[in-house]
């Protein structure tokens, strides 16, 4: 299939040809941002409200498992029947599931409702990058990313303060219906403003594949993600569940190889250029659960400062990350995506490295200076990577390879949760004589060292995000010419 975008090429600016579609991408990769934090602090008034105070975890986690597990799904068929379609769809169920979440009645149903939400945001954040490598040259890639990085930076912020707004002053759940106007702006940018030509050619949509990618996918995330806190890592539903995952993802590689189009084709995992940057994705997806995790709980349990403060400390990293993104491409261009990618990396051990010399007498700013240098690490290795991966394939793959990477963030995340929290718990345990899940209410002589356990963690992983970034291949530009 051939596919192009009916844009010109005049300019990268929000005010050219192009910058209604980059506005609607950047709206919308802002609205699915800011939903993952905006319930942070609203919780309690949705738990007095609706009750169900032992289940409201899930209202996160089953937003992100059934974001995760829907990415793949999304970008193949965005490849098979063109971006447009698929956006459209994505934007449409999270505003449905923003509405339904509105009206939840009780805590069943707003969890219900969230997943809803979760299928819908799964569409945008990967296809959404996908359109700007259809409309954007290799050399104007970076700067518009840095646009989007810079959405995610401030919706860290935002989301979480606007959700106390919401629940002190309104209703938490002007939380869900402020999505439906901004939603629908969305909506109507990509109908007027997006037009793209694709072959209307048949396809076969890879049904047994996807039901088992996005079984075995919600298995293995949920494992993970609910391991150690629901249930013990030994226990019998532990291992049930990691054990039937496992057998879910090897039928989904065996139904792969003789699929006529794959939902996620396999050849991907031995692309020479696809891979570091899936294992970029996965690395850097640890290292910043890590960060957000704890971060924000050293600078209050053990430094002593507000949740304002702590929130300040974490901004850090998303302003350094948006800053190096923006400049990343003049970098490349010069000196190439892998030389960028190592060098981002380095700077991420090095922030990493400084995190180690964090302790409780440590002031706000010293704990934010290696969030930032770990945030501008961030950038300079994630975004030329996202950007050599979909220069290497056709149009007909970059949905897919999109949203491998981003898929592959996902399960860096999961993984992360469940590294650091093993380790934390594990330091609580040895200093206690038994886990707390509150960890906020332990006193800083517990809590430090606990914490610290993640920072050397932290640093661990990072030389992994080195070793995985040298992996790209010196001569992207030859392969491309060689595809």
């Amino acid at each position: 299939m051939n596919a192009s975008p009916s844009i010109s090429r005049a300019d990268v600016g929000l005010r050219s040809e192009r910058g209604p579609i980059l506005l609607a991408v950047m709206l919308s990769v802002g609205l699915v941002a800011i939903d993952a934090t905006i319930l942070a602090t609203a919780v309690p008034a949705v738990v007095d409200d609706l009750g169900g105070f032992t289940q409201f975890p899930w209202l996160f986690s089953i937003y992100l498992l059934s974001q995760a597990v829907s990415v793949p799904l999304y970008s193949k068929l965005a490849d098979q029947y063109g971006r447009k379609p698929m956006m459209l769809l994505g934007v449409g169920l999270f505003l449905l599931g923003s509405l339904l979440c509105g009206l939840a009645w009780n805590m069943v149903s707003l969890i219900a409702f969230r997943a809803v939400q979760g299928l819908g945001a799964g569409a945008v954040q990967p296809i959404g990058l996908t359109i700007i490598g259809d409309i954007y040259s290799v050399a104007e890639r970076a700067k518009v990313q840095g646009y989007v990085a810079s959405v995610w930076a401030l919706a860290s912020v935002v989301g979480p303060t606007l959700g106390g707004v919401f629940a002190d002053y309104l209703s938490w759940r002007w939380i869900f219906f402020v999505n439906l106007p901004l939603g629908a702006a969305v909506l109507w940018m990509f109908v007027r403003r997006f037009e793209e030509r694709v072959d209307r050619a048949p396809h076969r949509i890879d049904v047994l594949g996807s039901l088992l990618l996005s079984g075995g996918g919600v298995l293995l995330l949920l494992g993970l993600l609910e391991g150690g806190l629901r249930w013990s890592w030994s226990s019998p539903t532990s291992i049930t569940i990691f054990a039937t995952a496992a057998v879910l993802l090897v039928a989904f590689v065996l139904v792969e190889r003789r699929a006529a189009e794959p939902v996620l084709p396999l050849w991907v995992f031995r692309h020479r250029v696809i891979v570091p940057a899936i294992l970029t994705s996965l690395v850097v997806g640890v290292l910043l659960i890590g960060l957000t995790s704890y971060v924000p709980l050293f600078a209050q349990g053990v430094l002593g400062h507000g949740a304002v403060m702590a929130g300040f400390a974490l901004a850090a990293l998303t302003l350094g990350w948006p800053l190096s993104a923006a400049n990343a491409g003049r970098l490349y261009l010069s000196i190439g995506y892998r030389a960028t990618m190592v060098i981002g990396a380095v700077f991420g051990l090095a922030g990493a490295l400084l995190l180690l010399t964090i302790d409780g007498d440590s002031s706000l700013l010293h704990l934010s200076v290696p969030c930032f240098v770990m945030g501008v690490g961030f950038g300079f290795a994630v975004a030329p990577s996202v950007i050599a991966a979909q220069s290497a394939v056709p149009w007909e793959s970059r949905g897919v390879t999109t949203g491998a990477t981003m898929f592959a963030r996902t399960v860096g995340s999961a993984v992360g949760v469940a590294v650091f929290g093993a380790l934390v718990n594990g330091e609580v345990t040895d200093r206690i004589g038994h886990a707390r899940p509150d960890l906020e209410h332990l006193s800083p002589a517990v809590l430090e060292p606990a914490i610290h356990t993640t920072f050397v963690c932290s640093a661990v992983v990072a030389v992994a995000l080195v070793l995985v970034s040298a992996l790209m291949p010196r001569k992207v530009e030859e392969l491309e010419r060689q595809r």
